[in-house]
């Protein structure tokens, strides 16, 4: 079997470390080029026999078949427009994309296939698609809440995931918008109706925890997932580079790469 060839962008990161490990196990993948920012220390080292760690995008994507970006949004989106000059299928990791670069993104998708996740755990996929159900189940009768922990590095807040857990409420709750309460301090006055918080923690090495409060008169419910190590999120975003390949040109996320939503 012909492994397919893969570029690895941010691929010293820690999310990028963690990719490059769990490859060399992929019998159906091979790390074909790694890249990284021109100020990153660390080009010139070899990740595999044979692949050392450029800052050369364009020779990058010459020699991959498939593009997993773990970058910041303006390098991120850098590689995204070479990538679909050069017809490369992509998986993208990062977050903090503004409005306007997510617009551009999606033109993008219309030359080649990408995926795009907040996270790439096949877990929370699940529990995005529990939330949203649960959102419709409960209905407006009650408010709801999402808090996330991560480490003291993390350079954006609120995460993707607990944003996009957020557009799960919404979307179960059948809102095509919901105003999001992200710090409440002072004299707040009452709950707006329909509000959704979203609170972010920092702190120490977590990889990450996410909870989804519902919270009714004299209950509550909680979704939550806690995070041990990246390995699952690196496991994830191997297997939406499986599923991408044979995709046509389009925007999509990990739900879809999981069958959980068409």
């Amino acid at each position: 079997m012909t492994r397919r060839r893969v570029l690895i962008a941010g691929a010293l990161g820690r999310m990028g470390e963690s990719v490059a490990r769990l490859l060399a196990e992929e019998p159906e993948l091979a790390l074909a080029a790694a890249l990284e920012r021109p100020d990153h220390p660390g080009p010139g080292r070899e990740l595999a026999p044979g692949v050392r760690v450029t800052t050369d995008p364009g020779a990058a994507l010459a020699a991959a078949e498939i593009a997993i970006v773990f970058a910041n949004p303006e390098g991120s989106l850098a590689l995204l427009r070479l990538a679909a000059d050069a017809r490369v299928p992509c998986v993208v990791g990062t977050t903090g994309f503004r409005p306007e670069q997510k617009k551009e993104i999606e033109a993008l998708a219309r030359r080649i296939p990408i995926v795009l996740a907040a996270n790439f755990s096949v877990s929370v996929n699940v529990l995005f698609h529990l939330v949203r159900e649960t959102a419709r189940l409960l209905g407006a009768g009650y408010d709801a809440d999402v808090l996330e922990l991560h480490h003291a590095a993390k350079v954006d807040a609120p995460s993707g995931t607990a944003l996009h857990l957020a557009e799960a409420i919404a979307e179960g709750r059948g809102a095509i918008e919901s105003p999001l309460v992200l710090a409440r301090e002072g004299d707040t006055g009452p709950r707006p109706a329909g509000a959704i918080g979203v609170q972010a923690l920092r702190g120490g090495d977590n990889p990450g925890e996410h909870t989804v409060l519902f919270l009714g008169r004299g209950e509550r419910l909680e979704l939550a997932h806690r995070a041990a190590t990246r390995d699952h999120f690196a496991r994830g975003a191997l297997r939406a580079a499986l599923w991408v390949r044979e995709r046509p040109p389009g925007l999509y996320d990990m739900e879809q790469v999981l069958g959980l939503r068409p």
